[in-house]
């Protein structure tokens, strides 16, 4: 099963237990405040959601590794490439 079809079903079987709460779909008798508790959920949870979503971001950002031998093998290589060119006969 591939992370999709994962958060996919999740989201159905949160979808569904939210329909039969909210609209008290199998008549279960949910006291009124549950229901009533239970309506703006779905906004609740996009909003918890894209609030982690920035937070991993932002997280990740701050710590990203730097690769300064990688960085000073690339201007190695690029200082070779411009002495090649020169030799060749290019003009910079």
């Amino acid at each position: 099963m591939t992370k999709l079809m994962q958060w996919l079903f999740a989201v159905c079987v949160l979808g569904v237990a939210w329909a039969v709460v909210c609209f008290d779909l199998l008549e279960l008798g949910f006291p009124r405040p549950y229901r009533e508790l239970a309506g703006p959920m779905p906004l609740y949870l996009l909003v918890s959601f894209g609030c982690f979503s920035l937070a991993t971001v932002g997280y990740r950002v701050a710590t990203f590794n730097d690769c300064d031998e990688a960085a000073r093998e690339l201007q190695e290589q690029i200082k070779e490439a411009k002495e090649d060119l020169k030799k060749k006969g290019l003009k910079m």
